[in-house]
Formats: C-alpha cells, structure tokens, sequence
C-alpha cells in the first residue's frame, strides 16, 4: 500500500483556487483578447491587458506542469499586475501605467562572455527554440509581502544549454535593458543602472529556476518584467531580474545593483529565512498581496527539497540576506 506523506508547506486541495474556475477566466480572456472589448477593461482586469498585440500570443496559455504545487490560492491578475516594483520606471508600486512606455519589439538578448561562441537572437526567435510550459510558484519579495503567480516561460537550464558555457564559467550575470529615453529613472547618474543580477551556475540549472515570458495564460505584461524575466522562487524577489536583454557567462561573481547600493542590506545569495531579518524589519511573516492576510515565511520559501543541497559548503558565507 502507498501512502503519501505531504510536505509541510501543503494544505488541503479545497484551499487553492478551483482550476476549473481558473482556466475558464483564462479562456475567456484569451478569447477576448482578439476583439475591441478590453480597451475599457474587463471587470477587475486594466485595460493594458489587451491593449498591444503580441506576436507570441498564440502560445498561451501553456500546459502546466503539476510538479509544483501551491499551498494557498493564486493571486488575483489585478493585484500581481499593479502592485510592482520596477525601478526603472519609478520607485512607487504604481508604476504599471508607466511601464507601459517599454518598446517590446524588437528585442534582442545577446549572450556572451565565457561560451563557446556568443550569440545574439531575437525574443521571438528565442521561444521557437525552446518549450514553453506554465508553472505555479510562492514569489516572496524581500519588502515581507508575498504573491503566488502562473508563471508561463522555460527552464534556465535551456538557455545554459543554449549558451555553452565554458567549463570556466561559474556564474550567470544577467542585465536588464537600458534606454533612459523611456525609463526616466535611468537618467539619475547616481544609481548604478542597467539593473543587473548573477546566478551561480549550478543555481541558473537548477530545477526551479525559470525563465519567465507570460503568466495568467498571456505574455507577461510590461510592468511584470515582459518579454523576459527570472523567478527563482526560493530567492528573495530583487533576484528575479525583469526584462533582460543579456546573460553573460563569467568566472566572476556579480556584483547586483542592490549590492552596489547598498550591500549591508542586500547580499548576493538572497535566499528566504524568516530567522535572519533585514536590517530594517522582520522576515519571520508576509504580506499576502490582495487579501492582507498574514503568513509565516517558510525558510527557502518553502523550496528546500530543491535547493538547500546546494549550499552545503558555503554555510559560512550570508545566505540569507
């Protein structure tokens, strides 16, 4: 006889939203998003969802893949699409309208430094050659509020595939675009723009680690980090680097751009612990966007059977922050 013993971040299936439920409020979005009906907006979702076609729209929504389980219901679109952070646009958590100046097309990701021979490819090229599936990650940011998100993209291991690093390279810098014409923010000098991120490799082939070009059944909109993002769901939310336009191969360490503001506060790793705080406020609960509710934080966000074993070796440096 089998017996399945749950994990301790599961709850009850009746505490997650009904799929059923779910999937038709995509298909109906999906459908709609061919006519005029948006441009005043469908109850509880803005007007910008349908407001600019995608030439990757047909891909969505994505099969998902049930190996990633949720232990609460997903977040309402509306919230997870108008409560951002996106700093390039603006340091408020309304920024949504105004991100919606980012030129998506053409997009161009260029991949380099220590592979066997660097390549440039276009967005739209770059989902022709990989699979796109839908998964449903806890996303924790490190301001103590929480999401649960559809994400819909395609294992980083793909593009590490893709890349052909050297066996020199030990990690990922990943860098997001810069055009201070569109994003005002990137005019203050004394910010160390274009935002930039790093992975090790063997977290960038990690299972969960994801590249992100959609959620809620369509591409990701601009505000949410389109056309490519990162979620690293066992990471503080600042990991998760939106709208990329390079990923660099380097026996170097990256050095992020909260890291280079302020690396009192923000470390390479930034792994979720509720035991070790910010210095300016307890982990030990979030925020859960859209409802207030109160949880507490699970250690690696609740992702530890995926990733703690990669960290064996290196316990002395900070983990957690």
């Amino acid at each position: 006889m089998l017996i399945r013993v749950k994990r301790g971040w599961e709850l009850p299936e009746n505490a997650a939203t009904d799929e059923a439920v779910f999937r038709d409020r995509r298909r109906l979005l999906k459908g709609l998003a061919a006519g005029p009906i948006l441009a005043s907006g469908v109850a509880g979702v803005p007007a910008w969802a349908a407001a600019e076609t995608d030439p990757c729209a047909g891909l969505y929504p994505a099969k998902r893949n049930d190996r990633y389980l949720l232990d609460r219901p997903v977040t309402a679109e509306k919230d997870a699409t108008t409560y951002n952070n996106f700093y390039e646009f603006g340091f408020d958590k309304s920024i949504w309208e105004r991100a919606q100046a980012l030129k998506l097309r053409p997009w161009t990701i260029r991949i380099d430094g220590m592979v066997e021979k660097p390549l440039t490819i276009d967005f739209d090229d770059l989902l022709k050659r990989v699979g796109l599936e839908e998964r449903l990650y806890r996303h924790r940011c490190v301001e103590a509020w929480s999401m649960a998100v559809p994400w819909t993209g395609f294992p980083m291991a793909a593009l590490v595939d893709l890349a052909r690093p050297l066996g020199s390279a030990k990690y990922v810098r990943m860098e997001t675009f810069m055009d201070p014409k569109t994003a005002p923010e990137q005019k203050k000098f004394f910010y160390p723009w274009p935002y930039v991120e790093g992975l090790t490799i063997e977290e960038a082939r990690n299972e969960l680690a994801f590249l992100v070009t959609g959620m809620y059944g369509k591409p990701v909109p601009k505000q949410d980090g389109a056309p490519l993002r990162l979620a690293v769901p066992w990471k503080y939310g600042f990991k998760s680097v939106k709208s990329i336009v390079r990923f660099e191969f380097t026996d170097k360490r990256p050095v992020s751009y909260w890291e280079k503001l302020q690396s009192s506060e923000y470390g390479f790793w930034a792994n979720v612990n509720p035991a070790v705080p910010h210095p300016r406020w307890c982990q030990a609960s979030e925020r859960v966007l859209g409802t207030d509710e109160r949880r507490p934080t699970l250690i690696w966000n609740g992702y530890g059977e995926f990733v703690a074993d990669m960290y064996k070796g290196v316990e002395k440096e900070r983990l957690f922050a």
